[in-house]
């Protein structure tokens, strides 16, 4: 709040993420690496300056921010980061390049990891703001089948010279934040795919209730309506295990395993919701007037975006002691 925010809890940041993506996911995925990816790091850790120069005008809307972790050669192997950023007197030159960076094309600022010491291993990965206007950095957009209203962009980093007072709360090694800024922000994306997925299932219904053959609506035949039946209770399960998790958060309790697994189902819920939905429309489903194939689209990104379905359950694995 003291620099400009609402204060409103995990929770209600779920519910409005829910409800951005039942309309548009695109402007939702925006919104979610925007106003936790990109300003997570510099709330939690950020010296005084970076908070009133980057933080607060992120907050109002008069920057927008972006988080550049995934690279070519590295996705969900962040340890093989290849990006690097050199001391240099008061600077640090930073060289490599970032890939399927959400906001990159419109950003205001990126939120850059590199290695400062790689010696360090994971603890040896730094994070950087780096202004829209570095010299050296160059950003491309890249064209997508799903989200298409969200912008995404690859950024080529060329001896760019960031000034010392950029490094991320004055400080080298920040992996840890990195993974906990990850973890947090897995449980905003669920949130977003409960919304894709409720999308999906009140179109569907109500295409069921209309649409009439066989001289009845095909939601009274068993086939449609099990569908039906199993989108409701499938989204309340990931509703449930989003604000669940998102109370965690509010209670500063761990939350590892609870974000991986409500990532992991609400991702797959709202694909398979998506699928069925298309299957109850028919033709119409694979029409580009009617929403319900964007749907699909939207979802299938979030099975791999900030972690895929087969790293959550790496992670959920590991949590359970495997």
């Amino acid at each position: 709040e003291e620099y400009g925010g609402v204060g409103v809890d995990k929770i209600t940041d779920a519910l409005l993420r829910e409800e951005l993506s039942r309309t548009c996911q695109g402007i939702a995925t925006s919104v979610s690496g925007h106003s936790h990816l990109s300003t997570f790091p510099i709330f939690r850790i950020g010296t005084e300056r970076q908070k009133e120069e980057y933080l607060a005008p992120a907050i109002k809307g008069l920057k927008i921010g972006a988080f550049g972790l995934t690279e070519p050669e590295a996705g969900s192997d962040v340890k093989s980061l290849r990006s690097s950023a050199v001391r240099q007197g008061d600077s640090y030159i930073l060289n490599g390049s970032k890939t399927f960076i959400t906001n990159a094309p419109i950003a205001h600022y990126i939120l850059v990891a590199a290695y400062t010491d790689r010696s360090k291993g994971y603890h040896g990965i730094s994070l950087f703001l780096v202004d829209r206007d570095t010299p050296g950095m160059v950003i491309k957009k890249l064209n997508k089948e799903g989200i298409r209203s969200s912008d995404t962009g690859e950024i080529f980093f060329e001896d760019c010279r960031i000034p010392m007072e950029n490094l991320l709360g004055g400080k080298e090694g920040t992996f840890r934040l990195i993974m906990e800024t990850l973890s947090e922000g897995r449980i905003g994306v669920a949130a977003n795919m409960v919304g894709v997925a409720q999308a999906a299932y009140e179109y569907a219904r109500r295409y069921a209730k209309e649409r009439v053959q066989f001289g009845k609506p095909i939601g009274s035949f068993q086939a449609i309506a099990h569908k039906v039946a199993n989108m409701a209770v499938n989204i309340l399960a990931a509703r449930l295990m989003v604000l669940s998790a998102a109370r965690l958060v509010d209670q500063n309790k761990p939350c590892t395993f609870e974000a991986s697994a409500c990532k992991l189902f609400a991702s797959e819920t709202a694909v398979e919701t998506a699928r069925d939905a298309i299957q109850i429309c028919g033709g119409y489903g694979l029409m580009s007037e009617y929403p319900v194939f964007r749907y699909l689209r939207d979802a299938l990104v979030y099975t791999i975006g900030e972690g895929t379905s087969e790293i959550q359950r790496n992670i959920i694995a590991k949590q359970v002691g495997l």
